[in-house]
């Protein structure tokens, strides 16, 4: 291993310091792969009393020797095999491992320390109910970052060699407690196995299960490994080289070691271990994580549906809403649209202090030199109207409105004709009694389907001849424009209204960009003209903006609510999190032991948050776009576009990852002694 990847592995100062010692040492001499110098552990209690679980621990342990730790329970076994794993640090004293202090190690060097060079024998086994034999075993080399294949076919040889060939797909509840050991001492052995600590491997086992321990834990001393056996059976003890008694935190006997037994190829090993290991890369867990999560969300499917259950609220409603919000829109500018944003008005100016239009001087001249003076202007028509007027075809009556106005009106309102003509400039001048139907009208009039286009109908009790049928607008209500009758301008003033003063005058605009200027344009040419401000002009972009703003308003106060089901779901998201974290510290403090930095557990609980809600997400979409779909079946305006349903889906995913991280960040920060020691 380079200097560069040794540094990137192990970053503590130390650990470049030592390596020319050890390099030295491990030429020339022995060296204990394990030394405890005036170790102590204290520990503080609720009430605040101090209790000395270790009192000054002098200790040398050397690779490949076979010694078991005996004593009483409280006598401080456990806390030593705790320090000696590096699952705990020592309140005072110091830790050497192949010559290196270990002191100034962060969490992640102890994680690099407990995979690569460490492997544990639980005499609660401590495997993961979720995961299979041969998922258990391969865990620690997960986290050394060995591809999936190798895993498996080095799991495989080791559960075969003890005997669990057959055993391999099945989870721990399904194996025996001398099996559940077997996979145990087969995940110690995964990375290696160069120490194995072994904590009352047989307490939990019948008597043939823990001969059958024992005699596998003798196999491995006797193939060069190191096996530190924590025991209180002084039977158990005995199948020891070097035993070491311990009581009330202190040794009070050791049968002692014999260093001039170390065979020189395990010193070399000590040398091995810090500078031919690959250093992993947190991104090498990465899929590793996901899948890990998709079991975990799999095994919990009930708290797993209880988080996705917030998420889906969330993110369907901010799909729904919006594509609520979006359909109103969309009505409100067709209607707008309908009226024509690019047209310019001209009326009587109103009386002072009231509501009521002065009498109109406007005319059909005034509409012609509008045309032909003012720029940007693309055609003036000038309309008079008379609502609920009298039309007659046959014995079909209706009361509907009259319009009168010039050959343009089809281009200034947009409005093309369905049958038929619409009648010219020489139709009004020649005062030619000739009509174009809006749709309804034409229902009204003639409701068996007859075909209107030359017959004559009555208004008043002048006869008009049929011309043209206009297409349907869609509009309805007061004012309805299908519900019109259009004729001449000056046919109508002569032969219909009796005046020839315009209503109004429509104005079709060129470059809507300058309509407001046109707009001044016009209201000082026709001042200029009648010689004073008789008129007022409105326009409908005005309109169309005030009424598009309100709508935006009430799209954003829609997708504000819906917003806030999606941050409820991302506290759920927390919660539930907050909640496994406590269920599975258990299985959090196994990882850690198994060589787990705090990287891979903050990658897998955050994994689950992420996977929760990307799962969220798309049923939350979908969702979403059923209920639209159903709402637009009752007649309500729904508009679907990608933008939100890729909002909202980015949302659930980001308010995973945040309110996922808070649980993630504690996962990982928990000591691997206090996790193990959850029940």
């Amino acid at each position: 291993m380079t200097a560069t990847v040794l540094d990137a592995a192990l970053p503590n100062e130390p650990f470049r310091q030592a390596e020319d010692v050890v390099s030295a040492q491990t030429s020339s001499r022995a060296i204990p792969l394990i030394e405890l110098q005036g170790v102590m552990r204290t520990f503080t209690t609720g009430g605040g009393v101090e209790v000395h679980a270790l009192r000054g621990i002098d200790l040398k342990i050397y690779p490949g020797e076979f010694l078991a730790i005996v004593g009483q329970s409280g006598s401080g076994k456990s806390t030593l095999m705790n320090i000696l794993g590096c699952l705990d640090r020592p309140t005072a004293g110091k830790y050497i491992f192949a010559g290196r202090d270990i002191e100034s190690f962060d969490a992640d060097g102890l994680a690099w320390l407990r995979r690569e060079a460490f492997g544990f024998v639980f005499q609660s086994y401590n495997l993961l109910g979720t995961e299979s034999a041969l998922e258990n075993v391969q865990v620690p080399a997960v986290y050394a970052g060995l591809n999936a294949h190798e895993r498996e076919v080095r799991a495989e040889s080791l559960l075969s060699a003890l005997g669990l060939g057959d055993r391999m797909d099945h989870r721990p509840t399904q194996l025996s407690g001398g099996q559940q050991q077997r996979v145990s001492i087969a995940r110690a052995m995964m990375n290696g196995g160069n120490i194995i600590l072994a904590d009352e491997p047989t307490g939990a086992l019948d008597t043939q299960s823990g001969i059958e321990v024992m005699e596998l834990l003798e196999d491995l001393a006797a193939r060069g490994h190191t096996v530190i056996l924590i025991t209180h059976d002084q039977e158990v003890a005995d199948h020891a080289e070097r035993i070491i008694e311990f009581r009330d935190g202190e040794i009070v006997s050791d049968s002692g070691s014999k260093p001039e037994n170390v065979d020189p190829k395990n010193n070399a090993k000590l040398r091995e271990l810090f500078l031919s290991r690959k250093a992993t890369s947190s991104l090498a867990g990465t899929g590793e994580a996901i899948r890990m999560a998709l079991r975990s969300l799999k095994a919990n499917i009930f708290r797993t549906m209880l988080t996705l259950l917030g998420i889906v609220i969330g993110v369907s409603s901010v799909v729904a809403m919006l594509a609520i919000g979006e359909g109103a829109q969309q009505d409100i500018i067709q209607i707008m649209n309908q009226l024509g944003t690019n047209v310019i008005t001209v009326r009587p100016e109103r009386l002072p202090g009231s509501f009521r239009s002065m009498p109109s001087t406007l005319t059909i001249e005034d509409a012609v030199a509008l045309g032909s003076n003012v720029p940007n202007i693309v055609a003036a028509i000038p309309q008079m109207q008379s609502r609920n007027t009298s039309v007659r075809f046959g014995r079909n009556d209706t009361q509907t409105s009259v319009v009168a106005t010039t050959g343009d009106m089809p281009e200034v309102e947009s409005w093309p004709l369905a049958q038929g003509v619409f009648f010219t400039d020489a139709d009004s001048e020649n005062i030619t009694s000739v009509a174009v139907l809006g749709s309804e009208a034409r229902s009204d009039l003639f409701p068996d389907g007859q075909d209107p286009l030359g017959e004559y109908i009555l208004i008043g009790n002048i006869p008009f001849q049929v011309i043209g049928i206009l297409t349907s607008k869609g509009a309805q209500g007061f004012n309805n424009p299908d519900d019109t009758i259009y004729i001449p301008f000056r046919t109508g003033a002569v032969r219909v209204f009796g005046k020839n003063e315009a209503d109004e005058i429509r104005v079709l605009v060129d470059d809507i960009e300058q309509i407001d200027q046109t707009q001044d344009n016009m209201l000082e040419y026709l001042t200029a003209l009648h010689g004073t401000q008789d008129m007022r002009i409105d326009q409908n972009t005005s309109m169309l903006e005030s009424a598009s703003e309100s709508q935006k308003t009430f799209t954003l106060l829609l997708g504000s609510v819906a917003a806030i089901s999606l941050l409820v779901g991302g506290i759920g998201v927390m919660n539930i999190m907050l909640v496994s974290v406590t269920e599975r510290t258990r299985e959090i403090g196994v990882r850690m032991a198994t060589g787990a930095r705090q990287s891979d557990i903050l990658s897998q609980f955050l994994a689950e948050a992420i996977v929760v809600s990307c799962f969220g997400g798309i049923i939350g979409v979908t969702l979403g776009v059923a209920v639209g779909l159903i709402l637009e079946s009752f007649d309500v305006s729904i508009y679907f576009s990608s933008t939100p349903m890729l909002l909202a889906f980015t949302c659930s995913v980001t308010t995973g990852l945040i309110f996922g991280f808070a649980p993630a960040r504690k996962a990982s920060q928990l000591d691997p002694v206090v996790a193990l020691a959850n029940e």
